[in-house]
């Protein structure tokens, strides 16, 4: 045992929590400590651009980068349809495949995921995903549990239901909405318990995938935007973050052809990109506003032909850089983003699709930190003024001043990181 412990992050397959983890590893590394990634296929290459080693999962035939990308992008472009819908009629369309899909990938990584595990020989395994994995639960030391995405999947007769998008007052719904919730994914969860059991776990209760970890739990949502709970959660325990940047290399915005206005930073993720539909018609309305925008499409530049002179297209930005720089972000509600935004102090416009943007963007609504539009619903007037009236609430931006403030005060990374490292030293 040498006095600089080894933290095996092992992220979900997806940028947001990525990045996240990112942020905390940059930290540990300054503390002294090892961290490590270990990697989905499809994410090789994203952890050492950072400094960091990676461990790869092996590629089987189902595991492959090449597989798994086609996978989860085949995945998205048949359920486009269903992101239309609200977060009830999701339930059946899309939270119950996705919950299938979730399953599958734990099933299939599982032995991978063991061999690495005996390889790194961690202190601490940090795990942001919203399902265990026997291996980490099995790997013979302390692991951590990171909510990245929005508070409510830790649940409280306070909080309404995990991806609901509803308001905690409106009690009625809440019931309806977790009673149809736990029906939808009962196949999906005996299933996921099924294998626990063979690997040795205890199950689950209903609706839970992912147990509260006994020596540390991190959760990625900040005092702006936090809820009463009825049940205060043990301070021990679990750890509230009040942001979770990572640090990133200062982007110069490029020239505009039409080079006026305030910045304006869209982005619907990865994911996403893929609805070039959407982003095309909302790229039409931006024509027609005093400002700049920079419009993340990911691997789909080639879907658009007329690009007005106050937009560019990328596949990628450096995006705490950008949104640092910005006075609005554009976004789905992934929590990564909708933290980035109250970090920096930039109102948050959530076009929410699925999972926990919904959430969010309820959440956006209720403490005055943005608003949200309903995908389906917009028109280009309903979508031009709700970027003017960001851009234009004074209060709501000195509101978003002040929580950055603190949230930079605190330093979520630091704090993650100290407390990461102290489970470590006192296993070693």
């Amino acid at each position: 045992m040498t006095d600089s412990p080894t933290i095996a992050f092992f992220p979900e397959a997806s940028f947001g929590a990525a990045l996240n983890c990112v942020g905390i590893a940059q930290q540990l590394r300054l503390l002294g400590a090892n961290p490590v990634f270990i990697c989905h296929p499809g994410f090789t290459g994203l952890f050492t651009e950072y400094g960091f080693r990676e461990f790869h999962l092996p590629d089987t035939e189902r595991n492959s980068a090449e597989m798994n990308a086609d996978y989860w992008q085949n995945f998205i472009t048949t359920h486009l349809p269903h992101f239309n819908l609200t977060p009830f009629e999701q339930l059946d369309t899309y939270v119950t495949p996705a919950w299938d899909a979730i399953v599958d990938t734990v099933e299939t990584v599982e032995d991978g995921l063991k061999d690495l595990l005996a390889q790194i020989k961690p202190d601490v395994i940090v795990l942001d995903n919203v399902i265990m994995f026997p291996a980490i639960a099995n790997a013979g030391c302390p692991w951590v549990r990171v909510v990245s995405c929005a508070e409510t999947e830790i649940p409280d007769p306070k909080v309404p239901p995990y991806l609901s998008g509803l308001s905690a007052r409106d009690t009625e719904a809440c019931h309806r909405f977790q009673k149809s919730y736990l029906s939808n994914i009962r196949p999906q969860h005996q299933r996921y318990n099924d294998f626990r059991k063979a690997k040795g776990l205890h199950v689950l209760p209903a609706g839970t995938f992912l147990e509260t970890s006994p020596w540390l739990n991190l959760l990625l949502s900040p005092e702006a935007v936090r809820y009463e709970r009825a049940d205060a959660l043990s301070e021990k325990q679990f750890v509230f973050l009040d942001g979770c940047v990572r640090d990133q290399g200062h982007f110069k915005p490029p020239q505009f052809a039409i080079d006026v206005g305030p910045l304006i930073y869209m982005s619907f993720g990865s994911l996403g990109a893929s609805d070039t539909d959407l982003i095309g018609r909302m790229i039409h309305v931006f024509a027609d506003l005093p400002a700049r925008f920079l419009v993340n499409v990911g691997g789909f530049l080639e879907s658009y032909d007329a690009v007005p002179d106050n937009v560019i297209l990328g596949s990628w930005f450096p995006q705490p850089s950008v949104v640092e720089q910005c006075a609005l972000f554009i976004h789905h509600g992934g929590n990564n983003s909708f933290c980035e935004a109250l970090y920096y102090g930039v109102p948050s416009l959530v076009m929410p699709y699925c999972w926990d943007g919904h959430d969010n963007a309820q959440r956006c609504n209720e403490t005055g930190v943005g608003l949200s539009v309903d995908r389906a619903t917009w028109t280009e007037a309903s979508l031009k003024s709700t970027i003017i009236e960001l851009l234009k609430n004074d209060a709501m931006n000195a509101h978003l001043a002040e929580t950055s403030a603190r949230m930079k005060k605190h330093r979520g990374t630091l704090h993650a990181a100290e407390a990461v490292l102290k489970i470590a030293n006192a296993k070693i």
